[in-house]
């Protein structure tokens, strides 16, 4: 199927600047006094693959938006490497004009293709970290969503790894779906995340055996790095705390516990 370029529309308010795809949807956000923070919600979710892995990591990005996780894995994580992959050549424009997109250099690599054939072609094993967020102008859902999709995914993930994966939540049928692919591909090693404000709901992918890790251990990580990025990441594990079983002393990610 060709692909149809997006009509790129602008608007601001409150400080912010948002992208869209010539309709109501917001594809991205930034504000404009702090470029290098991310401000819609589930797009900083999507970084709490971070309570998991080392900031070291080669990072894929597939589909920019308005660049928040491009500008804050370029600026805020300084030892990984991110490589961004987006079928439009408008949208990289977009982002380089409006949204203080960062030029390439040693660690940021932005690629005009399409986010399926690149992933397929990618090697195996060559991302710690996947962050998946595809979606088109009308945002119904992901544009890519296949069991072929996720396991070439899986593929280009080293292990351990993750892939993060945005979903509307407020479709429970379509959400339902494409979590199962999710734990198919990756065997039940899926992680939910709380639920937005908004409605979305990020997934994590654990390519890697099953583990469990404390509370505790939980809580100080996401204390750490919120020190260290200003991510809410203690609110990520209050919210995953309330969702685990009565007296549960672990989060437990597995077959089954998602």
């Amino acid at each position: 199927m060709p692909f149809n370029e997006p009509e790129i529309t602008l608007s601001e308010s409150d400080g912010v600047r948002y992208l869209h795809f010539g309709t109501e949807w917001v594809q991205g956000a930034m504000r404009l006094d702090d470029p290098k923070a991310i401000e819609i919600e589930y797009v900083r979710q999507m970084m709490a693959w971070l309570l998991f892995l080392r900031s070291e990591q080669r990072v894929l990005q597939l589909g920019l938006g308005a660049g928040a996780l491009t500008r804050f894995c370029h600026h805020r994580l300084p030892d990984a490497t991110t490589t961004v992959v987006d079928a439009s050549a408008r949208v990289i424009q977009a982002c380089r004009q409006w949204f203080h997109l960062p030029p390439d250099d040693a660690r940021l690599m932005v690629v005009h293709d399409d986010a399926g054939r690149f992933v397929a072609a990618s090697d195996e094993g060559r991302y710690g970290a996947i962050q998946c967020d595809l979606y088109d102008a009308q945002a119904r859902g992901p544009v890519l969503d296949s069991v072929a999709f996720y396991r070439s995914c899986r593929r280009a993930l080293s292990e351990p790894g993750v892939l993060a994966v945005n979903l509307f939540g407020s479709s429970r049928p379509a959400f339902e779906r494409s979590a199962a692919r999710l734990d198919e591909v990756f065997e039940g090693r899926v992680l939910e995340m709380p639920q937005t404000l908004a409605g979305n709901i990020v997934l994590l992918a654990f390519k890697g055996p099953s583990f469990a890790v404390r509370w505790p251990v939980l809580d100080e990580r996401a204390r750490l790095l919120e020190r260290q990025t200003g991510l809410d990441a203690p609110q990520w594990i209050r919210g995953l705390r309330r969702r685990a079983a009565t007296g549960s002393t672990m989060l437990r990610v597995g077959i089954g516990a998602r």
